[in-house]
């Protein structure tokens, strides 16, 4: 690498998943192989940056592992030490010293992609998204302001995850919502992937790889926990977009839906404050994927505002993430 000329490599360090396998991440095997791969890591850095030319490239330099491990040994699991990972980076379009959340597996390709210059076409339905490229959203926001465990046990106490108390322009109606249940799934919430998969684990909660770093849940399975009185019945409500009358819009968001009935899912539009209209209905299991909704906007209409109103019980979940409505 310090005397060819690639255009891309990659390396793999595989030591550490077999001291994984054999001696389990709480053994200093494990800590003896993390200090072996590293050692490796700074070589290939100093590879790279000792080359005659590397003031003049543009090189971005990505670490990462595809799994953790149990401290007993294996992986292959939903928990959180199995599914736990990282990827540090270096390059251009990368803050040096920053930590983001908005990152997924997923990403290291789709940024490897566009970093060669390679256009990622949206039919090739990758789930990743270039780390070059953020995309924060308005729940995003939110992270500062997340709680606590209150009623949930198992995720422990250390680990903030939760609020109920929507972003600027946001509102929850919980007007029809029941009573009861487990406090942090009551209504429409805003969580975290360590935080809602940790309240449940092998319910495919960790299937929802296209929601970023804070998104909404709404959770009828985990709600009804504890005790309940009627129904989960919660809207979340959007700010008002701007629009342009007579014309066409895209109303899209990342969603993950996973369904039993009687739940279900409706999207609904309104326009300068009009009375909401149905534009989607989830009564079916919908893996994690970006929705695009073509509106047509009514002529002299200035502003349209979504509803995501989910209804059932002891059901399961709807994810949402990443809203927006833009103009044609």
């Amino acid at each position: 690498m310090k005397d060819t000329d690639p255009d891309a490599v990659f390396v793999q360090l595989d030591n550490i998943d077999h001291a994984g396998h054999s001696h389990g991440a709480a053994s200093s095997a494990y800590l003896d192989a993390i200090r072996t791969a590293d050692a490796q890591v700074g070589q290939l850095l100093t590879a790279v940056t000792s080359r005659a030319g590397y003031a003049a490239e543009d090189w971005l330099i990505m670490v990462t592992a595809d799994h953790g491990h149990t401290d007993a040994g294996g992986h292959g699991g939903s928990s959180r030490a199995e599914r736990q990972t990282f990827l540090i980076a270096r390059g251009s379009g990368v803050t040096a010293g920053s930590v983001r959340h908005d990152v997924r597996m997923p990403d290291v390709a789709v940024s490897a992609l566009v970093h060669l210059g390679v256009a990622v076409d949206p039919a090739w339905g990758l789930d990743g998204r270039a780390i070059q490229q953020p995309v924060p959203d308005d729940f995003d926001t939110l992270r500062a302001a997340l709680k606590p465990p209150a009623d949930e046990s198992g995720i422990g106490a250390g680990v903030v995850g939760f609020t109920h108390t929507p972003p600027a322009g946001w509102a929850v109606d919980n007007s029809r919502m029941g009573g009861g249940g487990v406090t942090e799934w009551r209504g429409w919430s805003f969580t975290t992937d360590e935080f809602w998969t940790g309240a449940q684990r092998d319910q495919q909660r960790e299937l929802n790889i296209r929601a970023r770093n804070v998104f909404a849940v709404a959770d009828g399975d985990e709600w009804s926990d504890k005790a309940v009185t009627g129904t989960f019945d919660s809207t979340l409500i959007s700010p008002a977009y701007a629009v342009r009358g007579g014309a066409a819009a895209t109303l899209t968001y990342t969603t993950y839906y996973r369904h039993q009935a009687p739940q279900k899912g409706e999207v609904l539009v309104s326009y300068d404050g009009g009375t909401p209209a149905l534009v989607k209905t989830y009564t079916a299991d919908t893996s994690s994927r970006t929705e695009s909704l073509r509106l047509q906007v009514p002529a002299g209409a200035r502003t349209a505002q979504v509803r995501f109103r989910y209804t059932g019980g002891d059901n399961w979940f709807w994810v949402i993430d990443g809203v927006k409505i833009t103009a044609s």
